[in-house]
């Protein structure tokens, strides 16, 4: 572990909000055990272990029924772990990889029977170096044959020169943490309207309302994050996703409290219908598509 990463929290609170039936955490990543999945030699960072088995725990600790599981950057493009846990899970679980664009077909066929339903591509200079645009465009037309759809993490500031190549994208896209909004500058910049726009005109672009520890310039309870999220979920509500990002990587500010990251939801989602598309109906639609329209016909899958 490097020496300034802050491993996550010890003994998070429980949450007052109480979750819908079938709630998904759909951003959350897990890491290591590093003597079991190794980090990979070109990371950025080194983070504490966090295996598949404190991510379960927390899961129920929280009141949630399930969980979308991301791939990140300190495991490269070996999804060994991210793999291990889809299929510990119970089918509770699914999975957002990030792959080799020389992947065959039968490791994709592999990947897919194991829960994974989407690829990240990661814009973010100081994680990842940088990819040729053309390299995500083939490895998007050959994950849009699996139905899968991609997610994209990126920095507000390199929304506007992204757009063009976003908008190429053959699947659904779905953006992490809001696309980074500058939180010092009220909802109404041109900063956070951008991306407004980009959802507005193209209904492929869904986005996840996550992370106000990473935006936050007033630490929590988050209370300046709250006014961007609230658009989204009001606006987009169809197309918004939640997750903790547990275990947080790379935090430098503080540890995050996932009980009280829990309980910023009814404050950005403030009805039941608002939480239900949040936390059940959209995560299923996108990640359990067969129970989804299971759930919608009245029948048990």
């Amino acid at each position: 572990m490097d020496a300034d990463y802050l491993p996550f929290h010890p003994s998070p609170a429980k949450p007052s909000f109480i979750a819908p039936v079938d709630a998904v955490d759909a951003h959350c990543h897990v890491f290591g055990p590093a003597d079991q999945f190794p980090y990979a030699a070109e990371r950025k960072y080194t983070p504490c272990d966090a295996p598949k088995s404190k991510l379960f725990k927390l899961r129920d600790h929280l009141g949630f029924s399930r969980n979308v599981i991301v791939q990140a950057s300190c495991h490269g493009r070996n999804n060994d772990a991210l793999i291990d846990a889809l299929i510990s899970s119970d089918n509770l679980a699914r999975g957002v990889a990030v792959i080799d664009p020389a992947i065959s077909d039968r490791e994709l066929e592999n990947m897919d029977a194991a829960g994974v339903r989407a690829v990240r591509f990661n814009f973010v200079k100081r994680l990842v170096d940088a990819t040729p645009k053309e390299v995500f465009l083939r490895v998007a037309d050959r994950i849009a044959e699996l139905g899968w759809h991609i997610v994209v993490y990126f920095e507000a500031a390199d929304l506007e020169e992204l757009t063009p190549f976003l908008e190429k994208l053959p699947t659904i896209v779905v953006i992490d943490h809001m696309g980074r909004p500058d939180i010092d500058k009220n909802p109404s910049h041109p900063n956070f309207q951008r991306f407004v726009n980009l959802m507005e005109e193209n209904e492929k672009f869904w986005t996840k309302v996550s992370c106000p520890e990473r935006l936050t310039t007033q630490g929590p309870p988050y209370d300046d994050v709250i006014p961007f999220s609230r658009i989204l979920v009001e606006t987009f509500s169809d197309r918004v996703l939640w997750g903790t990002d547990w275990p947080h990587p790379n935090m430098k500010s503080h540890v995050p409290d996932e009980g009280v990251l829990v309980d910023v939801i009814p404050q950005i989602a403030q009805t039941l219908e608002l939480q239900r598309k949040l936390l059940v109906a959209n995560p299923l639609r996108l990640y359990w598509p067969e129970e989804a329209a299971a759930a919608e016909k009245g029948i048990k899958p």
